[in-house]
């Protein structure tokens, strides 16, 4: 059966708990979810500044050898592996190009259908499940734990409560306006969401793609401000990083021959003389 007769929240379901069996990642939460795209597929991602409303997109390089997505930095974390999770199915699902960019405003169904993968991505609800157990979940303070263990929003938790069976919809409705900084403030894993913050509002360059300037770096091709350009970093940060890290460039030791071993090499001026000889003649016939 072709995909597209399946409706999008199912089939991202699936895809999304076959993604999780394919690599052995379980049920639990996923932390460095850029990461684990990196090691668990051949697609870079990188954290970039991005124009306001933009969230994520996914390209594909014209040989056809990889693909790339791009999320915005932001300092909404959740959000921001919401758009990773988003972006990966798009690539996963081979959907068109043109129409893989999202500001989350498309109703489409390839975008519910990320979304569905997204969400069923990182709160899969075998985890939830075996997170919650039989405990009652209609609290904030329910709600605050969820978002707190699988680092999602508000509104995804909610649905995902709401598919599991702990909560009505009506108490989905209510939470809408409920926000990851409140119930981090009110349930005292502030200092978590900001440091989970401070990680996503900065840019981030493809892993693959460090290594090998590192690489480089370490042979002598490039310099360290390479790294530092695609780190957005100050050359003085990486080249003390490097330094530390004992990752020195290679020093390439000119070899001077010694005039000794040169050969003899024996060259007749004669016929040069006679050219030199020659142009100077026919210099002076024609005045010059």
């Amino acid at each position: 059966m072709s995909h597209r007769t399946i409706a999008p929240e199912k089939e991202g379901c699936e895809r999304a708990a076959a993604f999780r069996r394919e690599h052995h990642l379980g049920n639990q939460p996923l932390s460095d979810l850029a990461a684990v795209i990196e090691q668990t597929t051949r697609i870079d991602v990188a954290v970039l500044e991005s124009p306001e409303g933009e969230h994520g997109i996914t390209m594909q390089d014209p040989g056809r050898t990889g693909y790339y997505i791009a999320v915005a930095k932001t300092t909404n974390p959740m959000r921001q592996r919401s758009s990773l999770a988003h972006e990966l199915a798009h690539v996963l699902f081979e959907d068109g190009w043109e129409n893989a960019g999202t500001t989350w405003d498309s109703r489409r169904p390839e975008e519910m259908r990320a979304d569905s993968f997204a969400r069923h991505l990182l709160i899969p609800q075998d985890g939830l499940k075996a997170f919650l157990g039989e405990s009652r979940a209609d609290s904030e303070s329910a709600l605050s734990s969820v978002v707190q263990r699988f680092l999602v929003s508000p509104a995804i938790a909610g649905i995902a409560l709401e598919q599991a069976g702990y909560i009505d919809a009506r108490t989905k409705t209510a939470w809408k306006g409920i926000y990851a900084p409140r119930l981090a403030s009110r349930f005292g894993w502030m200092d978590q969401y900001r440091a989970l913050q401070s990680d996503s509002d900065r840019t981030r360059a493809p892993q693959r793609l460090l290594a090998r300037a590192v690489r480089a770096y370490e042979e002598g091709l490039v310099p360290a401000q390479a790294i530092a350009n695609l780190r957005n970093l100050p050359l003085e940060t990486v080249s003390n990083e490097l330094g530390e890290a004992g990752i020195t460039p290679k020093t390439v030791d000119a070899e001077w021959a010694d005039a000794s071993t040169l050969p003899t090499v024996s060259v007749d001026l004669d016929e040069l003389d006679a050219d030199l000889k020659g142009m100077w003649e026919d210099a002076r016939g024609s005045g010059e």
